[in-house]
């Protein structure tokens, strides 16, 4: 008997291991397949910049003779005087050298290169989350769910191609928590310091990396309060030190002067001064959102099967840590505590401080792990509930298949809104979405605006556009050919030129016939994205989904 049992074991472990690789890999595969579907966002020159310029500034230290024989040397402003010099470049500044090498100067090759890129590390951090769950819930079928549903959510799904800021910052901080979670199975000095070194990446991405730091100490604290160790002091002295000199070794603009400009950093980027404004609840605010508007995003744009069951987590995890004394806490509980300070911590703390927000909730995106964890908690104790002798098993088992009905609803929809996922709106109807919320702020619908025009005009026909703003439009030409960029003339004055696309920001209303003749539109699921006028002629009206 025991050797049926240990053979048993050992065929669900074989497995276990091909279901789990068949999966990632699916993932994978899936994301080669549709990255080159997505246009370029209106941040992304701006990140490429910002790469350059960084790149310079080490090149002129490591190798400056190489460096200058760069066609592109002369032309990129020097780091010292540059705006955007106090953002991290942990990402930026590896794919800048990557660009240089690989792409040679070939914009298509760079954003094509750099969206595939981007995917990798939304993949990397789907293997963290699948660690982090291993030891949340202690199944590895439970865990593949929480990345299934990590995928199965349509704006991180799209924004997983181009969302160089928020996805890679999401990225990093999964994997640095799946090192912490790693460190406090057993703290070791290896485990530290690859503690440190995930710490410091996702610091150098973004400055609320500091939060992670937190988390450890607490942790590691809340450790040694149960059993006082000096080994788990300097320990923690050890991974502060490292963390501290790993940011500094990864963000250039730090190595001059490092506390001041980590603290020009921090001040600036915490407040952040954008100019622009947000269409939200149908009136345009600037970045001084109030205390709901983050609240308000995060239920409008998450499956609500997703938020119902995390917040049943929630609950049922608050209950398990009520039940225990804070000393003498099991590892599972300590654990229950810190995916609910992961997911509630930083959202009520950029609330209290009144934290500068637009666009969406994209800047808090690293917290969304720990919500499709509490999901899969909540989704847990559902199933355990609906194998009860009780009526309530009933209910349980209700909303279990209520919530995978709408689960599947949501893939149908993400194949359906294909490459337009970001536009995704949770249960409001397109004319609702329309009226009250942006829609296409990253502008990558203007890419499959330009395509249009190309391929309903005659070859070699010039094609004078303009839009509401150049950015975007200029952006998304750089993904075209050479011969097809060659025949737009891109207007910076939007009443110029003969076609005027438009993607409705900050214009939810629809445009006066003085524009022109409305000739195509794309739409995802119902809510129009994008327009062409034509200010010349008279074309048949078109739409695309």
């Amino acid at each position: 008997m025991p050797l049926l049992t240990a053979a048993r074991w050992s065929a669900i472990t074989r497995w276990k291991t091909v279901i789990v690789l068949l999966f990632f890999s699916a993932i994978l595969m899936l994301g080669l397949s549709v990255y080159r579907d997505y246009g370029v966002s209106w941040d992304e020159p701006v990140d490429r910049a910002n790469g350059a310029v960084n790149l310079k500034y080490v090149a002129e230290r490591l190798a400056p003779q190489l460096i200058r024989q760069n066609t592109a040397y002369a032309s990129i402003p020097p780091l010292a005087n540059y705006s955007d010099n106090d953002h991290g470049v942990a990402f930026e500044l590896p794919l800048a050298a990557l660009g240089v090498l690989f792409a040679r100067g070939d914009s298509a090759a760079y954003y094509h290169l750099r969206h595939l890129l981007i995917f990798v590390l939304f993949w990397a951090s789907c293997w963290s989350l699948y660690g982090i769950a291993r030891h949340c819930v202690g199944s590895w079928l439970w865990a593949l769910l929480a990345v299934g549903l990590l995928v199965l959510s349509p704006r991180f799904f799209a924004e997983a191609f181009f969302n160089g800021k928020d996805i890679v910052f999401m990225a990093c901080f999964t994997v640095a928590m799946y090192t912490l979670v790693w460190l406090l199975v057993r703290p070791t000095l290896g485990r530290i310091m690859l503690h440190a070194l995930t710490t410091a990446l996702a610091i150098d991405m973004r400055v609320p990396g500091l939060l992670i730091i937190g988390f450890t100490i607490g942790m590691l604290g809340w450790q040694w309060l149960a059993r006082p160790s000096h080994r788990l002091v300097w320990l923690s002295v050890l991974y502060v030190a490292l963390t501290a000199v790993g940011v500094i070794i990864g963000w250039p603009f730090l190595w001059e002067n490092p506390l001041t400009n980590f603290w020009w950093s921090y001040q600036h980027l915490s407040h952040y001064p954008w100019g622009g404004y947000s269409l939200y609840f149908g009136q345009l605010i600037d970045s001084h959102v109030p205390w709901h508007y983050l609240p308000v995003w995060i239920i409008i744009t998450t499956p609500v099967p997703y938020l119902l069951a995390a917040l049943v987590g929630i609950v049922v995890n608050s209950s398990h840590l009520l039940k225990e004394r804070l000393t003498c806490m099991s590892f599972a509980n300590q654990l229950n505590l810190l995916l609910i300070g992961w997911f509630l911590g930083p959202l009520l703390l950029v609330i209290i401080l009144r934290s500068t927000f637009y666009d969406g909730w994209r800047h808090l995106y690293f917290i969304y792990p720990a919500l499709v964890l509490l999901a899969v908690q909540g989704i847990r104790w559902l199933m355990h509930v609906a194998h009860r002798p009780k009526s309530i098993r009933y209910v349980a088992l209700g909303v279990l298949l209520l919530s995978l009905a709408e689960t599947v609803h949501t893939a149908i929809r993400m194949v359906q809104m294909h490459p337009f996922q970001q536009i995704y709106f949770s249960f409001l109807s397109p004319q609702t979405a329309e009226r009250l919320f942006e829609r296409d702020y990253w502008g990558l619908s203007y890419y499959q605006g330009l395509q249009w025009l190309i391929n309903h005009q005659p070859d070699n026909t010039p094609l004078s556009v303009s839009a509401p703003v150049f950015t975007p439009i200029i952006a998304n030409s750089l993904l075209l050919a050479p011969t097809e960029q060659a025949r737009f003339k891109i207007h910076r004055e939007p009443q110029k030129g003969r076609y005027f696309i438009t993607n409705y920001r900050w214009h939810p209303q629809s445009y006066a016939d003085s524009v022109g003749r409305e000739i195509h539109s794309i739409q995802a699921e119902g809510i129009k994205i994008l327009s062409i006028f034509d200010r010349e002629a008279a074309a048949p009206s078109s739409k695309a989904r």
